[in-house]
């Protein structure tokens, strides 16, 4: 099953589990009194916060993929499929230290261009540091919808 297929189901999921939850809310707050009002107010701002996540994940996917496809457009697309690879699949640990070496030294030398932060973006996740890759891909976003990139 495609990766986008998983989060669509995953999001609909949510979205009736939010509904449910704001559900019970909204039963909390007709009870009236203090307690009943406080919590409906707190179990509904979980959805409300949840649907917020869901949103900001669901815009962030559609940045990253819209760089993907400018990036493949110019003949950019990382291919990583000569790296060495464990049994698992994932890439062998010095190869992939190497390969983000080299990403990093692009980067360097074109610090303000989108498409090299997005390349080391590439480089730190088949490294298997997610949380600097999204950090990373945030920063290649910011850069392509700034004035000088386009």
């Amino acid at each position: 099953m495609k990766a986008r297929t998983v989060a669509i189901l995953l999001t609909a999921a949510l979205a009736v589990y939010f509904v449910l939850l704001a559900e019970r809310a909204i039963k909390l707050i007709s009870l009236g009194g203090l307690v009943g009002i406080g919590l409906g107010i707190g179990v509904l701002l979980l959805p409300l916060l949840g649907a917020w996540i869901v949103y900001t994940t669901w815009q962030f996917g559609a940045r990253t993929a819209e760089l993907a496809r400018r990036l493949a457009d110019e003949g950019m697309t990382p291919d990583t499929d000569d790296l060495p690879r464990m049994p698992s699949g994932r890439v062998r640990r010095d190869a992939a230290d190497a390969y983000f070496a080299e990403r990093k030294a692009e980067l360097e030398a074109h610090p303000d261009d989108w498409r090299h932060w997005f390349l080391l973006a590439h480089a730190y996740d088949i490294a298997g540091d997610r949380s600097r890759a999204r950090e990373t891909m945030r920063r290649a976003v910011d850069l392509s919808r700034s004035p000088a990139a386009r």
